[in-house]
Protein backbone atom coordinates (compact mmCIF):
# COMPACT_ATOMS: atom_id res chain seq x y z
CA UNK A 1 0.00 0.00 0.00
CA UNK A 2 1.46 3.50 -0.35
CA UNK A 3 2.09 5.64 2.14
CA UNK A 4 -0.20 8.24 1.33
CA UNK A 5 -3.17 6.16 1.70
CA UNK A 6 -1.49 4.70 5.10
CA UNK A 7 -1.09 8.33 7.01
CA UNK A 8 -5.35 8.02 8.10
CA UNK A 9 -4.35 4.32 9.68
CA UNK A 10 -0.94 6.16 11.36
CA UNK A 11 -3.06 9.29 12.33
CA UNK A 12 -5.95 7.20 13.96
CA UNK A 13 -3.53 4.51 15.78
CA UNK A 14 -1.74 7.32 16.94
CA UNK A 15 -5.30 8.99 18.32
CA UNK A 16 -6.26 6.03 20.07
CA UNK A 17 -2.86 5.73 22.05
CA UNK A 18 -2.68 9.43 22.94
CA UNK A 19 -6.46 8.79 23.93
CA UNK A 20 -5.09 5.74 25.86
CA UNK A 21 -2.26 7.82 27.74
CA UNK A 22 -4.82 10.68 28.91
CA UNK A 23 -7.47 8.57 30.20
CA UNK A 24 -4.39 6.84 32.84
CA UNK A 25 -4.57 7.62 36.12
CA UNK A 26 -0.92 8.40 36.80
CA UNK A 27 2.10 8.72 34.71
CA UNK A 28 4.06 5.66 33.42
CA UNK A 29 7.54 6.55 34.79
CA UNK A 30 8.72 8.37 38.00
CA UNK A 31 11.48 10.78 37.33
CA UNK A 32 13.46 12.03 39.69
CA UNK A 33 15.44 15.40 40.97
CA UNK A 34 18.61 14.48 41.10
CA UNK A 35 20.32 18.17 41.10
CA UNK A 36 19.31 21.58 41.33
CA UNK A 37 22.27 23.51 39.35
CA UNK A 38 22.55 27.04 40.70
CA UNK A 39 19.34 27.05 41.96
CA UNK A 40 19.63 25.70 45.81
CA UNK A 41 16.03 26.22 46.91
CA UNK A 42 14.02 24.86 43.49
CA UNK A 43 12.52 27.93 42.55
CA UNK A 44 13.12 27.92 38.94
CA UNK A 45 11.09 25.71 36.36
CA UNK A 46 14.02 24.95 34.25
CA UNK A 47 14.48 21.40 33.42
CA UNK A 48 17.11 19.06 32.00
CA UNK A 49 15.79 16.20 31.49
CA UNK A 50 17.39 12.64 30.56
CA UNK A 51 14.82 9.98 29.76
CA UNK A 52 12.50 8.84 27.48
CA UNK A 53 10.48 12.09 26.40
CA UNK A 54 6.96 10.23 26.20
CA UNK A 55 7.39 9.38 29.43
CA UNK A 56 7.98 12.74 30.62
CA UNK A 57 5.73 14.47 29.17
CA UNK A 58 2.82 12.85 31.03
CA UNK A 59 4.95 13.66 33.78
CA UNK A 60 4.99 16.83 33.48
CA UNK A 61 1.31 16.84 32.72
CA UNK A 62 -0.26 14.68 35.72
CA UNK A 63 2.66 15.30 38.07
CA UNK A 64 3.91 18.87 37.42
CA UNK A 65 0.58 20.59 36.24
CA UNK A 66 1.56 21.77 33.37
CA UNK A 67 -1.24 20.62 30.29
CA UNK A 68 -1.89 24.41 28.72
CA UNK A 69 1.18 26.14 30.19
CA UNK A 70 3.93 25.78 27.96
CA UNK A 71 4.64 28.97 25.22
CA UNK A 72 6.28 27.29 22.95
CA UNK A 73 7.32 23.73 21.66
CA UNK A 74 9.95 22.83 19.76
CA UNK A 75 10.92 19.35 18.09
CA UNK A 76 14.03 18.55 16.64
CA UNK A 77 13.24 14.91 15.98
CA UNK A 78 15.55 12.34 14.00
CA UNK A 79 15.08 13.19 10.17
CA UNK A 80 13.98 9.65 9.12
CA UNK A 81 17.59 9.40 7.58
CA UNK A 82 18.36 6.10 7.72
CA UNK A 83 21.70 6.74 9.30
CA UNK A 84 23.50 7.04 12.65
CA UNK A 85 25.56 9.87 13.93
CA UNK A 86 28.33 10.77 16.26
CA UNK A 87 29.23 13.09 19.05
CA UNK A 88 33.12 14.04 18.80
CA UNK A 89 34.41 14.19 22.16
CA UNK A 90 38.14 15.82 22.12
CA UNK A 91 40.10 14.58 24.87
CA UNK A 92 42.98 16.62 25.97
CA UNK A 93 45.81 15.39 28.96
CA UNK A 94 49.45 16.65 29.90
CA UNK A 95 49.96 13.04 30.64
CA UNK A 96 49.83 11.81 27.18
CA UNK A 97 51.05 13.34 24.53
CA UNK A 98 48.89 13.47 21.85
CA UNK A 99 45.19 15.54 21.96
CA UNK A 100 42.83 12.49 20.95
CA UNK A 101 39.42 12.60 19.56
CA UNK A 102 36.91 9.74 20.19
CA UNK A 103 33.01 9.80 18.00
CA UNK A 104 31.29 7.45 19.82
CA UNK A 105 26.94 7.39 18.35
CA UNK A 106 24.97 10.12 19.68
CA UNK A 107 21.69 9.02 18.27
CA UNK A 108 20.32 6.23 15.76
CA UNK A 109 18.06 6.75 13.13
CA UNK A 110 17.83 3.70 10.46
CA UNK A 111 14.51 3.22 11.38
CA UNK A 112 14.40 -0.75 10.59
CA UNK A 113 10.92 -0.90 11.12
CA UNK A 114 9.90 1.64 8.53
CA UNK A 115 8.60 5.28 8.18
CA UNK A 116 5.45 3.85 9.50
CA UNK A 117 6.91 3.39 13.16
CA UNK A 118 8.68 6.48 12.86
CA UNK A 119 5.59 8.74 12.16
CA UNK A 120 3.24 6.80 14.39
CA UNK A 121 6.05 7.63 17.24
CA UNK A 122 6.25 11.47 16.35
CA UNK A 123 2.65 11.45 15.86
CA UNK A 124 1.49 10.42 19.77
CA UNK A 125 3.82 12.98 20.64
CA UNK A 126 2.48 15.42 18.55
CA UNK A 127 -0.94 15.22 20.23
CA UNK A 128 0.30 15.72 23.53
CA UNK A 129 2.61 18.50 23.11
CA UNK A 130 -0.24 20.33 21.31
CA UNK A 131 -1.95 19.93 25.13
CA UNK A 132 0.78 21.13 26.82
CA UNK A 133 0.47 24.57 24.86
CA UNK A 134 -1.37 27.55 26.26
CA UNK A 135 -4.16 29.09 23.94
CA UNK A 136 -1.74 31.55 22.74
CA UNK A 137 1.00 29.13 22.21
CA UNK A 138 2.91 27.53 19.40
CA UNK A 139 4.38 24.58 18.07
CA UNK A 140 7.40 24.32 15.94
CA UNK A 141 8.77 21.16 14.24
CA UNK A 142 12.16 20.74 12.67
CA UNK A 143 12.57 18.49 9.57
CA UNK A 144 14.52 17.73 6.26
CA UNK A 145 13.35 16.68 2.45
CA UNK A 146 12.87 13.29 3.90
CA UNK A 147 9.64 12.84 6.23
CA UNK A 148 8.36 16.52 6.12
CA UNK A 149 5.85 16.49 3.69
CA UNK A 150 4.05 13.61 5.78
CA UNK A 151 4.26 15.25 8.65
CA UNK A 152 2.27 18.24 7.53
CA UNK A 153 -0.22 16.20 6.67
CA UNK A 154 -0.68 14.89 10.22
CA UNK A 155 0.06 18.31 11.89
CA UNK A 156 -3.00 19.77 9.85
CA UNK A 157 -4.98 17.02 11.35
CA UNK A 158 -3.49 17.38 14.53
CA UNK A 159 -3.06 21.11 14.62
CA UNK A 160 -6.24 22.16 12.21
CA UNK A 161 -5.01 23.48 8.48
CA UNK A 162 -6.60 26.93 9.87
CA UNK A 163 -3.57 27.26 12.74
CA UNK A 164 -0.69 26.55 10.04
CA UNK A 165 1.35 29.66 10.08
CA UNK A 166 4.56 29.19 8.49
CA UNK A 167 6.98 26.87 6.51
CA UNK A 168 10.84 28.48 7.14
CA UNK A 169 13.18 27.51 4.98
CA UNK A 170 16.70 27.34 7.12
CA UNK A 171 19.01 27.85 4.09
CA UNK A 172 23.22 27.02 4.92
CA UNK A 173 25.87 26.66 3.17
CA UNK A 174 27.65 23.70 4.84
CA UNK A 175 26.71 19.72 3.75
CA UNK A 176 27.71 17.69 0.93
CA UNK A 177 27.26 17.69 -2.62
CA UNK A 178 25.82 15.15 -5.09
CA UNK A 179 26.61 14.10 -9.32
CA UNK A 180 23.22 13.08 -9.39
CA UNK A 181 20.97 15.87 -7.88
CA UNK A 182 21.37 19.86 -6.90
CA UNK A 183 22.92 20.33 -3.40
CA UNK A 184 20.26 19.47 -0.54
CA UNK A 185 21.12 22.54 1.21
CA UNK A 186 17.98 23.50 3.72
CA UNK A 187 15.93 22.67 6.51
CA UNK A 188 12.33 23.04 6.77
CA UNK A 189 10.51 23.82 10.15
CA UNK A 190 6.67 23.73 10.05
CA UNK A 191 5.32 26.46 12.48
CA UNK A 192 1.45 26.05 14.00
CA UNK A 193 -0.38 27.75 16.20
CA UNK A 194 -2.70 26.01 18.77
CA UNK A 195 -5.27 28.12 18.16
CA UNK A 196 -5.74 31.33 15.34
CA UNK A 197 -4.45 34.15 18.32
CA UNK A 198 -1.18 32.25 18.86
CA UNK A 199 1.27 34.32 19.82
CA UNK A 200 3.79 36.35 17.31
CA UNK A 201 5.99 39.68 17.78
CA UNK A 202 7.61 39.91 14.04
CA UNK A 203 11.25 40.13 13.51
CA UNK A 204 13.21 42.39 11.32
CA UNK A 205 15.63 42.24 8.78
CA UNK A 206 18.18 44.09 6.07
CA UNK A 207 16.58 44.56 2.73
CA UNK A 208 19.15 46.21 0.53
CA UNK A 209 18.64 48.91 -2.17
CA UNK A 210 18.87 47.94 -5.73
CA UNK A 211 22.45 48.70 -6.16
CA UNK A 212 23.00 49.46 -2.82
CA UNK A 213 22.32 53.11 -2.94
CA UNK A 214 20.06 55.45 -0.93
CA UNK A 215 16.55 55.56 -2.05
CA UNK A 216 15.81 58.69 -0.52
CA UNK A 217 11.90 57.90 -0.12
CA UNK A 218 10.31 60.28 1.38
CA UNK A 219 8.95 58.74 5.06
CA UNK A 220 11.36 55.59 4.14
CA UNK A 221 14.15 55.38 6.94
CA UNK A 222 17.31 54.01 5.37
CA UNK A 223 20.23 52.80 6.84
CA UNK A 224 24.50 52.15 5.76
CA UNK A 225 26.51 49.37 6.55
CA UNK A 226 30.13 48.25 5.31
CA UNK A 227 28.04 46.71 2.17
CA UNK A 228 25.82 49.75 1.30
CA UNK A 229 22.30 51.42 1.91
CA UNK A 230 19.42 49.22 3.47
CA UNK A 231 16.09 49.26 4.81
CA UNK A 232 14.46 47.22 7.79
CA UNK A 233 11.65 45.13 6.84
CA UNK A 234 10.19 42.23 8.41
CA UNK A 235 11.74 38.91 8.08
CA UNK A 236 10.90 36.27 5.47
CA UNK A 237 10.45 32.87 5.50
CA UNK A 238 13.51 31.94 3.72
CA UNK A 239 16.43 32.04 6.68
CA UNK A 240 19.94 32.51 5.63
CA UNK A 241 22.18 31.20 9.02
CA UNK A 242 25.52 29.08 8.98
CA UNK A 243 25.32 25.66 10.36
CA UNK A 244 28.08 25.85 13.54
CA UNK A 245 30.98 25.99 12.16
CA UNK A 246 34.26 23.86 13.66
CA UNK A 247 35.74 27.14 15.22
CA UNK A 248 32.43 28.32 16.72
CA UNK A 249 32.26 29.46 19.89
CA UNK A 250 28.88 27.31 20.53
CA UNK A 251 30.39 24.34 18.96
CA UNK A 252 29.81 21.11 21.37
CA UNK A 253 31.11 18.58 19.49
CA UNK A 254 27.21 16.88 19.25
CA UNK A 255 25.88 15.76 15.96
CA UNK A 256 23.50 17.43 13.86
CA UNK A 257 23.73 20.70 16.23
CA UNK A 258 21.90 23.67 15.14
CA UNK A 259 23.33 27.34 15.97
CA UNK A 260 21.73 29.49 18.57
CA UNK A 261 20.57 32.25 16.07
CA UNK A 262 18.51 30.18 14.44
CA UNK A 263 16.50 29.12 17.69
CA UNK A 264 16.33 32.61 18.92
CA UNK A 265 14.75 33.68 15.95
CA UNK A 266 11.94 31.04 16.91
CA UNK A 267 11.77 31.68 20.65
CA UNK A 268 12.13 36.04 20.24
CA UNK A 269 9.16 35.96 17.39
CA UNK A 270 7.04 33.39 19.42
CA UNK A 271 7.21 33.77 23.03
CA UNK A 272 7.57 36.49 25.77
CA UNK A 273 10.41 37.11 28.45
CA UNK A 274 9.18 34.92 30.96
CA UNK A 275 7.76 32.64 29.40
CA UNK A 276 8.48 28.68 29.46
CA UNK A 277 9.74 26.64 26.11
CA UNK A 278 10.28 22.80 26.05
CA UNK A 279 12.41 20.99 23.35
CA UNK A 280 11.50 17.25 23.92
CA UNK A 281 14.43 16.10 21.26
CA UNK A 282 16.84 17.93 23.26
CA UNK A 283 20.45 17.14 21.89
CA UNK A 284 22.83 19.59 22.80
CA UNK A 285 20.43 22.23 24.05
CA UNK A 286 20.51 24.80 21.56
CA UNK A 287 16.87 25.52 22.44
CA UNK A 288 17.55 25.70 26.00
CA UNK A 289 20.71 27.74 25.29
CA UNK A 290 18.41 30.70 23.67
CA UNK A 291 15.78 30.77 25.93
CA UNK A 292 18.45 31.52 28.27
CA UNK A 293 19.80 34.34 26.69
CA UNK A 294 16.28 36.26 25.87
CA UNK A 295 15.29 35.58 29.62
CA UNK A 296 12.99 32.89 29.15
CA UNK A 297 12.11 29.88 30.97
CA UNK A 298 13.08 26.15 29.19
CA UNK A 299 12.74 22.43 29.32
CA UNK A 300 14.93 20.32 27.52
CA UNK A 301 14.84 16.45 27.06
CA UNK A 302 16.80 13.60 25.91
CA UNK A 303 17.35 10.11 26.37
CA UNK A 304 20.93 10.05 25.07
CA UNK A 305 23.94 9.96 27.68
CA UNK A 306 26.10 12.07 25.27
CA UNK A 307 23.24 14.59 25.02
CA UNK A 308 22.75 14.76 28.41
CA UNK A 309 26.21 15.29 29.45
CA UNK A 310 26.55 17.93 26.52
CA UNK A 311 23.71 19.93 27.49
CA UNK A 312 24.56 19.82 30.92
CA UNK A 313 27.65 21.11 30.55
CA UNK A 314 26.69 24.39 28.03
CA UNK A 315 23.81 25.03 30.66
CA UNK A 316 26.36 25.31 33.68
CA UNK A 317 29.22 27.09 31.72
CA UNK A 318 26.10 29.94 31.22
CA UNK A 319 25.62 29.93 34.99
CA UNK A 320 21.47 28.76 34.36
CA UNK A 321 19.55 27.99 37.14
CA UNK A 322 17.71 24.15 36.47
CA UNK A 323 17.05 21.29 37.73
CA UNK A 324 18.44 17.97 36.50
CA UNK A 325 15.70 14.75 36.29
CA UNK A 326 16.26 11.34 35.61
CA UNK A 327 14.51 8.27 35.81
CA UNK A 328 16.05 6.28 37.94
CA UNK A 329 18.33 7.54 40.78
CA UNK A 330 22.29 8.46 40.67
CA UNK A 331 24.06 5.22 41.36
CA UNK A 332 26.32 5.15 44.87
CA UNK A 333 29.26 3.49 44.42
CA UNK A 334 33.11 3.71 43.85
CA UNK A 335 33.83 5.16 40.89
CA UNK A 336 34.89 8.14 42.12
CA UNK A 337 38.28 7.83 43.84
CA UNK A 338 38.94 11.67 46.31
CA UNK A 339 40.70 13.20 49.05
CA UNK A 340 38.70 14.83 52.09
CA UNK A 341 41.44 17.80 53.70
CA UNK A 342 39.22 19.07 57.19
CA UNK A 343 41.02 22.31 58.82
CA UNK A 344 39.32 24.17 62.01
CA UNK A 345 40.01 27.52 61.33
CA UNK A 346 41.68 29.32 64.52
CA UNK A 347 39.46 32.00 66.17
CA UNK A 348 36.50 31.03 64.19
CA UNK A 349 33.66 28.43 64.96
CA UNK A 350 34.51 27.64 60.92
CA UNK A 351 36.49 24.49 59.36
CA UNK A 352 38.06 25.09 55.62
CA UNK A 353 37.11 21.83 53.76
CA UNK A 354 39.24 20.98 50.44
CA UNK A 355 37.84 17.89 48.06
CA UNK A 356 41.11 16.89 45.42
CA UNK A 357 39.69 14.21 42.63
CA UNK A 358 41.88 11.42 42.36
CA UNK A 359 40.63 9.23 39.93
CA UNK A 360 37.62 8.27 38.29
CA UNK A 361 36.72 4.62 37.63
CA UNK A 362 33.34 4.65 35.53
CA UNK A 363 31.82 2.13 33.24
CA UNK A 364 32.60 2.28 29.80
CA UNK A 365 32.57 -1.37 28.46
CA UNK A 366 28.73 -0.38 27.53
CA UNK A 367 29.51 2.90 24.95
CA UNK A 368 29.75 2.37 21.26
CA UNK A 369 33.32 3.20 20.60
CA UNK A 370 35.66 1.45 17.43
CA UNK A 371 38.26 -0.95 18.78
CA UNK A 372 41.00 2.23 18.67
CA UNK A 373 38.48 4.36 20.38
CA UNK A 374 38.07 1.85 23.16
CA UNK A 375 42.04 1.88 23.55
CA UNK A 376 42.26 5.63 23.27
CA UNK A 377 39.61 5.41 26.63
CA UNK A 378 41.36 2.94 28.26
CA UNK A 379 44.51 4.83 28.30
CA UNK A 380 42.70 7.74 29.46
CA UNK A 381 41.65 5.80 32.48
CA UNK A 382 44.72 4.49 33.52
CA UNK A 383 46.65 7.61 32.76
CA UNK A 384 44.35 10.74 33.49
CA UNK A 385 40.34 9.52 34.55
CA UNK A 386 39.63 12.56 35.20
CA UNK A 387 39.73 13.93 31.75
CA UNK A 388 36.94 11.61 30.96
CA UNK A 389 34.33 14.20 33.41
CA UNK A 390 32.36 16.74 31.62
CA UNK A 391 31.50 17.64 34.69
CA UNK A 392 31.49 18.09 38.83
CA UNK A 393 29.35 19.37 41.72
CA UNK A 394 29.85 19.39 45.47
CA UNK A 395 26.85 19.79 48.15
CA UNK A 396 28.12 21.11 51.03
CA UNK A 397 25.02 20.81 53.39
CA UNK A 398 24.03 17.40 51.62
CA UNK A 399 19.79 16.41 52.42
CA UNK A 400 19.87 13.04 51.58
CA UNK A 401 17.35 13.21 49.23
CA UNK A 402 18.66 15.69 46.53
CA UNK A 403 21.79 17.03 45.52
CA UNK A 404 22.05 20.73 45.74
CA UNK A 405 25.40 22.36 44.87
CA UNK A 406 27.04 25.41 46.17
CA UNK A 407 29.73 24.76 43.83
CA UNK A 408 29.76 23.72 40.15
CA UNK A 409 32.53 22.65 37.39
CA UNK A 410 31.71 22.01 34.17
CA UNK A 411 34.45 21.30 31.70
CA UNK A 412 36.08 24.29 29.81
CA UNK A 413 37.86 24.25 26.59
CA UNK A 414 39.11 20.76 27.08
CA UNK A 415 40.24 21.30 30.66
CA UNK A 416 38.23 20.69 34.02
CA UNK A 417 38.74 21.74 37.81
CA UNK A 418 40.06 19.04 40.19
CA UNK A 419 40.44 20.93 43.67
CA UNK A 420 37.30 22.74 45.68
CA UNK A 421 37.73 24.64 48.79
CA UNK A 422 35.07 25.68 51.44
CA UNK A 423 34.87 27.65 54.60
CA UNK A 424 31.58 27.24 56.51
CA UNK A 425 29.73 25.92 59.77
CA UNK A 426 27.44 23.22 59.68
CA UNK A 427 29.50 21.27 57.21
CA UNK A 428 28.51 17.72 57.89
CA UNK A 429 27.67 15.76 55.28
CA UNK A 430 28.44 16.44 51.81
CA UNK A 431 27.74 15.07 48.27
CA UNK A 432 29.88 15.38 45.56
CA UNK A 433 28.58 14.77 41.45
CA UNK A 434 30.22 13.54 38.91
CA UNK A 435 28.92 13.39 35.24
CA UNK A 436 31.42 11.92 32.12
CA UNK A 437 31.49 12.60 28.72
CA UNK A 438 29.27 9.72 27.88
CA UNK A 439 26.54 10.85 30.34
CA UNK A 440 27.64 8.34 33.35
CA UNK A 441 26.64 9.72 36.96
CA UNK A 442 27.80 8.52 39.94
CA UNK A 443 27.08 9.95 43.99
CA UNK A 444 29.66 9.61 46.21
CA UNK A 445 28.21 11.29 49.97
CA UNK A 446 30.97 11.67 52.93
CA UNK A 447 30.09 11.88 56.24
CA UNK A 448 32.64 14.39 57.99
CA UNK A 449 32.22 12.97 61.44
CA UNK A 450 33.16 9.65 60.16
CA UNK A 451 35.73 10.82 57.87
CA UNK A 452 37.17 12.42 60.76
CA UNK A 453 37.11 9.83 62.70
CA UNK A 454 38.78 7.79 60.17
CA UNK A 455 41.86 10.13 59.77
Amino acid sequence: MSLIFSLPVILEESKKEYETIKAAASSSEPFFPVEQVNDREGALPNMLVHGDNLAFIQYLMREKGLEGKLRLVYMDPPFYSKASYDAVIRLKSRKIPDDCAIKPTAYDDSWKTGIEDYLRMLCIRLFLARDLLDEDGCCWVHLDWHAVHYVKILMDEIFGQRNFVNEIIWNYKSGGTGKRNFSRKHDTLLFYGKTSGHYFHPLQEKSYNRGYKPYCFKGVQEYEDELGWYTLVNMKDVWQIDMVGRTSSERTGYATQKPEQLLCQIVESCTRPGDLCADFFGGSGTLAAAAQSLGRHWISCDMGGIAMACCLQRMAQKKSGFTVLQMRPDPWGDALELDVKIEQLRGADEKKVTITLRAYHGRMDRIGLKDQERETVEAFLRQDSLQLLAYWSVDFHYDGKTHRPEVSFPKAKEEIETVCERRGRDIHKISVRTVDVFGGTTLKVLDLSSWERSR
